[in-house]
């Protein structure tokens, strides 16, 4: 049988076939967790965009070896997590004005001949509070880690007009304190500082051992209405509200974290809003396109279940 009868012979319900043209991946140490796969092959499979995203585990003093294989290879796009997002930085042509005050970058793409870095974890958490009044509220940061660095950098940009920071060990948050000219406030009053914004950058409620746990309870609040609307720039009269509450944490879906703020009358971030958010800008920077429906029904999905 000749190729063109074996052609015919194919039955018409076989699959069409998908052959990437362009590569992308996330590199990190280590990737086993790692969901961003999920995320960005439904998005390029649905779009029928031809590329495929794979995992690339390079251990921290390979890292510049890897970016020499990015240029290349002529590799697309890169997702960076830890614990390559600060050392990526001076591997790179050019980083942007978020990658720069995060001090960190976790996407890494191609301008023209320009190998470029920037951080979507700052768009990622920015992304939900496109409506939020930041500069007439202030903010409270719990946490000091990698996370909080990407928030602080997003709280900057958008002119947050106070933010104060704190850590169950008094000490980690001095740093990021410093930096981005925020409040340093002992934990044990954390409870006394009237934000509007209460954001958790800490493990406490993420699922495993710690998910019975929260680092703040809204009953000792400081006040139920926190957000000054008085002086808002755009003249809009913002409801009365007793503020937000963020939580980074992205499983399970709802924290002991928010859901007591829910109780106490605040409206509820989900950490998966920063996940998807921050994927979703990669997504763009990498095609021009946003991720599709279908790549965050597969997220909660593979995250959730039927629930």
């Amino acid at each position: 049988m000749g190729y063109r009868e074996q052609m015919h012979s194919i039955p018409q319900y076989a699959p069409k076939l998908f052959l990437p043209a362009d590569l992308y991946g996330v590199t990190g140490w280590p990737l086993a967790q790692s969901l961003s796969p999920l995320l960005h092959n439904t998005g390029f499979q649905t779009l029928d965009i031809p590329a495929v995203y794979l995992r690339w585990e390079v251990p921290p003093e390979r890292l510049p070896a890897f970016v020499d294989s990015v240029r290349l290879l002529g590799i697309r796009g890169c997702s960076v997590t830890i614990p390559h997002k600060m050392t990526l930085l001076p591997l790179l042509d050019r980083i942007s004005e978020q990658a720069e005050l995060a001090g960190a970058a976790n996407t890494i793409y191609w301008d023209g001949q320009t190998l470029c870095g920037d951080n979507t974890d700052v768009s990622g958490f920015l992304t939900p509070l496109a409506d939020a009044p930041l500069e007439n509220t202030d903010a409270l940061l719990l946490g000091a880690g990698g996370a909080a660095h990407a928030v602080a950098a997003g709280l900057r940009l958008r002119r947050c007009r106070k933010v104060f920071v704190t850590t169950p060990s008094n000490r980690s948050h001095l740093p990021l304190a410093e930096r981005f000219g925020f409040t340093p406030v002992p934990w044990e009053q954390r409870h006394d500082v009237p934000a509007g914004l209460i954001i958790n950058t800490t493990p406490l409620g993420m699922r495993g051992k710690h998910e019975d746990e929260s680092p703040y309870d809204f009953s000792l609040s400081a006040t139920a209405h926190v957000t000054d609307t008085t002086n808002a720039a755009d003249g809009k009269a913002y409801a009365d509200t007793a503020g937000i509450a963020y939580d980074i944490v992205y499983n399970p879906l709802e924290t002991r974290f928010l859901r007591e703020a829910r109780r106490a009358g605040r409206r509820c971030v989900t950490g998966l809003d920063m996940f998807f958010g921050q994927g979703d800008a990669q997504f763009r920077l990498w095609t021009g396109r946003s991720l599709p429906p279908e790549a965050r029904q597969n997220l909660e999905k593979a995250l959730y279940g039927a629930q």
